[in-house]
């Protein structure tokens, strides 16, 4: 199946992996590339409060229900949770549903916001945005410093 008719303006995205690293996400939204969903979840409360921007509300005790009835099983999808354990529950459910491909958002929200990824709902956006929030220079400093500390 050609998801891709554009392939010639639009590279194809190689396959995502079990765990992706939020620069990886941030990286696709910032040039516009299709065919992924982010998905979180946490309780519809807790989501209403704050979350990646675009990201479905799928509670987990409902996740199969919902994707399956909203999703293309052979869609990128990212999913995170409250932490770590109920992302990779829940990215574990997926998978035995027969999405094939589904990655865990490392760090989840919170790695999100560290990288300055856009964020909506309830207590984001009575949250002031930083001094730096839109310092591009100041940004891109934080980012390569950050590279070399895992290096």
């Amino acid at each position: 199946m050609n998801t891709n008719p554009l392939k010639a303006i639009i590279p194809s995205q190689p396959p995502v992996e079990a765990q992706s690293d939020v620069y990886a996400v941030k990286s696709r939204l910032e040039w516009g590339e299709p065919a992924f969903t982010i998905i979180d979840v946490r309780d519809r409360q807790t989501y209403n409060d704050g979350h990646i921007m675009g990201a479905m509300p799928m509670p987990i005790d409902e996740l199969v229900d919902r994707a399956t009835s909203s999703l293309d099983q052979h869609r990128d999808i990212y999913i995170y949770g409250a932490d770590e354990q109920q992302a990779a529950q829940a990215a574990r459910i997926l998978r035995s549903a027969k999405f094939d491909h589904v990655s865990q958002l490392k760090g989840g929200l919170a790695a999100w916001k560290e990288i300055g990824g856009p964020t909506e709902g309830i207590i984001e956006s009575k949250t002031p945005t930083g001094a730096d929030d839109l310092n591009v220079v100041s940004r891109m400093q934080d980012h390569l410093e950050n590279l070399n500390q895992d290096v």
